[in-house]
Formats: structure tokens, C-alpha cells, sequence
């Protein structure tokens, strides 16, 4: 209830950053900075170059681990070496790539438990790129400050 001569606030206004996060400061921030950090918030150039690194990542990942597979492949036991590296890799992988999308969500608004929506076929897909691709809020919002895109 609003009291006499009491106004509403309106939120702290920040502008978006002008500048873009690069590839080598996203990866940094993505992997090492922040690698099981939900709370805050991620501009979309962190999100997307810190993807790009996940996926390059994956990528080697898999390439050790067929071709280690495929080469010893004669040698019954030690052939799991390869797998189990590359498992161990990717699983390492699955904590920032949530932390990131959690962090991209709260810079448009959204809860990070709205990462869940993926689980919907097709739409959920969607509506996850959507959000993704769309521009975060230029104020400071319930989940922290405007990006700055700059190493912390």
C-alpha cells in the first residue's frame, strides 16, 4: 500500500555495455571466473563465445576419445582410458554450461529454473533460443547489476 506522498522508484538505470566480451575473456570467465557461479548475470557475448568454447571443447573431446578408442582397440582394458578422460571432460564441462545459461536467463529477467523449458520438445527448443539470442535488461534487475563484460 503506497502512503501519501510516497512514489514509486523507478529501477537504477545502466546501459548496456558498449563493448563486446571477446572470445579469450569469455572463455576465462566461463571456465575459470565463474565456473559454478548461478547467481549474477551474463551478457550475451559471454554466453555465446563461452558456448563456442564448451563446443570446441566437446569437440576435442570427442576426437581423443575415438581416436584413442580406435587405437587401442587390440588392447582390451587400457582402450577404456580414452572413454574415461573424455567422460570425465565432458562432465567437467556440464557445471559451466548451466552456470552460463543460468546467468544468461537472469540477464533477461527470467528464473534460472526456466533453463528447464529445454525438456519441452520443439517448443521448448524454441523458446530457449529465443531467449538466448534476445537482449538483457539495461536496468539492474533482481538478480544483480548490469554486465560490464569485463574480466573480474
Amino acid at each position: 500500500m503506497v502512503q501519501e506522498g510516497q512514489q514509486f522508484a523507478a529501477p537504477a538505470f545502466s546501459p548496456r555495455p558498449q563493448q563486446m566480451m571477446g572470445f579469450m575473456e569469455a572463455i576465462t570467465t566461463v571456465f575459470r571466473n565463474k565456473y559454478a557461479t548461478f547467481s549474477g548475470r551474463a551478457s550475451r557475448s559471454e554466453y555465446w563465445w563461452g558456448y563456442l568454447g564448451l563446443a570446441v571443447t566437446g569437440a576435442v573431446l570427442q576426437i581423443f576419445w575415438l581416436v584413442g578408442t580406435i587405437a587401442l582397440l587390440d588392447f582390451g582394458q587400457i582402450a577404456a582410458l580414452p572413454s574415461l578422460i573424455a567422460l570425465v571432460g565432458a562432465l567437467g564441462m556440464l557445471i559451466p554450461c548451466i552456470a552460463v545459461t543460468v546467468r544468461r536467463l537472469h540477464d533477461t529477467g527470467k528464473s534460472g529454473w526456466m533453463f528447464l523449458i529445454i525438456l519441452i520438445p520443439c517448443i521448448g527448443l524454441i523458446l530457449w533460443i529465443v531467449w538466448m539470442v534476445e537482449d538483457g535488461q539495461a536496468h539492474d534487475n533482481a538478480y544483480g547489476p548490469v554486465p560490464t563484460n569485463t574480466l573480474e
